[in-house]
C-alpha cells in the first residue's frame, strides 16, 4: 500500500478556486432570477400578457426575456403559433419546434418560467386547419398537440379558434387537455370580443354554451378588441360582455393591438388604452387584465422600446 500526499498549499489553492467558481455561479443564477422575476404588482389579480409570435425581426432574434429584463410587469408569455399540419408534423410558425433557430428561444422561455412567468402555447390563429383536424380527426391530431405541450413543458395552451369547429369538438378538446395535464394547467382562449357578447364569431361554436358547460376549465379569455370585432377605446364592448350575464369580468382580458400595423384596424394608442383600462379598473376591479398582440413591434411611443408598452398600459391599475 502506498500513500500520496498533496501539499497543503496546493489543496488550499484548489479549494479557493472552487469556492470562487461556486460564488460566480450563484451570482449568475441570482442575476438571472432577478432579470425574469415579475414585480409583485404585476400578479396582484391581473394578467399582463404578451403574444410572442415573431421570434425573428428580420435577422434580429427577439428574446422573450427582454420585457422582464427591463422591468415590464409581464405575467404570461403566449408563444405561437402552433399548427397541426399533418398526421406526423407539428409546426411553430413555419418550422418544426425543434428547429435549431428555436434553441435559444426555448432556453429563454424556460428561464422565464424559472422566474415565475407562465408560458403558454398558442394554437391556431389566422392560419386555418389545426382545429378542423382536431374536430374531425381527433384521435390522429390530438396526440401530436399533447406531445408538443408536454415535451416543451408549457404551463398552458391558448386556443385561438378562428375557423369553424363544432361545439362537441371544442368541448372534447378542453376536456381532454384537463384530463391529461391536470388542474394547474392553464387553458385560455382567444376569441373575438363580440363572440362573448352574442355578436360576430369566427369560431363556429357558441361561447355562451361553452362557458356554461366547461367554463370552469377555462382560466380566462384573451378577447380580441380590434379589427371591428371589439373596440378598446372605451369600456362599452367589455361592458356588453359582462352585462350579458354569462362570462364574468374576472375571466376577460382585453387583448389590444400593440402597433397600428398589427391585425388590420382598431389600434388604440397607449394613452387611450390606459384610459380604458383605468375605467375598467373602476367599474370591474377584478377584470382579468390586458394582453398585447404582439410583442416584437409594440409601440408605446414613437422611438420607444417594445417592452415599455406593457409598463405603460399596466400602470392603469398599479
Amino acid at each position: 500500500m502506498s500513500f500520496h500526499f498533496t501539499s497543503p498549499t496546493r489543496v488550499g489553492g484548489v479549494r479557493a478556486v472552487l469556492i470562487a467558481l461556486v460564488a460566480v455561479a450563484a451570482a449568475v443564477a441570482v442575476a438571472l432570477l432577478v432579470a425574469v422575476q415579475p414585480p409583485a404588482s404585476a400578479v396582484d389579480g391581473k394578467h399582463a400578457a404578451l403574444y410572442y409570435q415573431t421570434q425573428y425581426d428580420g435577422d434580429r432574434y427577439v428574446s422573450p426575456l427582454e420585457p422582464t429584463a427591463h422591468g415590464a410587469p409581464v405575467t404570461d408569455v403566449i408563444v405561437g403559433a402552433v399548427h397541426l399540419n399533418s398526421p406526423t408534423e407539428v409546426h411553430l410558425n413555419d418550422d418544426p419546434p425543434d428547429a435549431a433557430k428555436y434553441d435559444r428561444m426555448w432556453t429563454d422561455l424556460r428561464a422565464l418560467q424559472d422566474g415565475g412567468v407562465q408560458v403558454l402555447g398558442m394554437v391556431g390563429g389566422a392560419a386555418h386547419g389545426s382545429f378542423q383536424r382536431l374536430d374531425t380527426e381527433f384521435d390522429t391530431y390530438y396526440p401530436l398537440l399533447k406531445d408538443f405541450l408536454s415535451t416543451r413543458g408549457l404551463d398552458g395552451v391558448d386556443l385561438n379558434v378562428e375557423e369553424e369547429m363544432s361545439q362537441q369538438g371544442i368541448q372534447r378538446l378542453i376536456t381532454a387537455l384537463r384530463a391529461d395535464f391536470g388542474p394547474d394547467f392553464l387553458i385560455t382562449m382567444g376569441p373575438v370580443a363580440s363572440a362573448l357578447s352574442g355578436g360576430g364569431n369566427l369560431s363556429g361554436f357558441d361561447y355562451d354554451q361553452l362557458y356554461r358547460e366547461v367554463g370552469g376549465e377555462i382560466a380566462w379569455f384573451n378577447a380580441q378588441f380590434y379589427n371591428g370585432w371589439g373596440d378598446a377605446s372605451s369600456t362599452a364592448d367589455f361592458d356588453a360582455i359582462v352585462d350579458r350575464g354569462v362570462i364574468p369580468a374576472e375571466r376577460i382580458s382585453v387583448t389590444a393591438l400593440t402597433n397600428q400595423g398589427n391585425g388590420g384596424s382598431g389600434y388604440v394608442d397607449v394613452a387611450g388604452l390606459r384610459a380604458t383600462l383605468s375605467a375598467l379598473q373602476a367599474a370591474h376591479p377584478n377584470f382579468a387584465g390586458v394582453t398585447g398582440w404582439e410583442y416584437f413591434n409594440s409601440q408605446p411611443a414613437e422611438g420607444s422600446d417594445p417592452w415599455q408598452w406593457l409598463i405603460d398600459v399596466a400602470s392603469a391599475w398599479n
